[in-house]
């Protein structure tokens, strides 16, 4: 099976053009994926104090800026954004991209942040059903041939609402991300184009486990692709280790992520790496 390599800012402070150096080199040196952190300040948190740029706009600007790399978030928490307006937002980067942008969602874990940005943080077990809602509303906004979209949910709602235009994607793949066994891997199975997960010791059994809830909501296993997210913060020697571990569990996408300030491991990595599993 082949596998797509991808990068993924972990802790969005920059420097800014640090960030840029790393999409257009992601961009020329052929990874198939760039993603940004959905986060208003450092994450995990450390005091508050550190600089953080919002993904939305940060993605933006990569649009414009890369010709062939996707483009998305690992992932945006369905707290922050009216869905309608966050379809609205993704389908202007899909624009701008010439069709790259991807979905990745998820129910959120950051309480410090949206506290400190005065966003409601409902219990995990409400956010998973915001999250339910969510990925309808924008699979709705993005595929719908009806130029007017309706859903009547307990947290999210449209009432004719447009869309227009649309993607330039036939279908924008959504992510969604998590692990939870009882209420996230069901929405994989039920809505998922990709399932994102950190690649821990359980990722073979949980990825039966998105297999056997696919089957039973009558989808093909094999459209959910699976991407795993691996840490370049380690020594060399066992981040190579790592990927090679994970080259037949069945990983779509292997999405490696670490902090600007370790920016000049990209060039190691695609050296190292692109050689023998592009």
């Amino acid at each position: 099976m082949a596998m797509s390599f991808g990068i993924h800012i972990g802790h969005m402070g920059g420097p800014l053009e640090e960030m840029r150096r790393l999409w257009k080199f992601a961009d020329s040196a052929g990874f198939d994926w760039f993603s940004v952190s959905d986060h208003f300040q450092e994450s995990p948190p450390r005091g508050g104090d550190i600089d953080c740029f919002e993904a939305i706009s940060t993605l933006t600007a990569a649009a414009v800026e890369t010709k062939r790399v996707r483009l998305g978030a690992l992932v945006y928490c369905v707290a922050y954004r009216n869905p309608g307006l966050h379809a609205k937002s993704l389908t202007t980067i899909d624009h701008l991209s010439h069709g790259r942008v991807d979905c990745g969602l998820g129910a959120g874990w950051h309480e410090v942040e949206a506290k400190a940005y005065g966003y409601e943080w409902p219990r995990i077990g409400v956010r998973e059903d915001m999250l339910e809602e969510y990925a309808q509303i924008m699979r709705m906004l993005f595929d719908t041939e009806s130029r007017r979209s309706n859903f009547s949910g307990k947290h999210f709602r449209l009432e004719n609402a447009p869309n227009n235009p649309k993607p330039l994607q036939p279908r924008v793949p959504i992510w969604i991300g998590g692990r939870g066994p009882k209420r996230t891997l069901p929405l994989v199975a039920r809505y998922a184009d990709m399932w994102h997960t950190h690649l821990d010791y359980d990722y073979p059994e949980l990825s039966q486990r998105v297999d056997d809830l696919a089957r039973k909501e009558g989808r093909d296993p094999a459209e959910i692709g699976r991407a795993g997210l691996l840490s370049l913060s380690e020594p060399w020697p066992e981040v190579r280790t790592a990927i090679e571990n994970n080259l037949d569990r069945g990983i779509s996408y292997l999405v490696c992520s670490w902090p600007t300030e370790g920016a000049d491991r990209v060039t190691e990595f695609a050296e190292a790496v692109a050689p023998d599993y592009s």
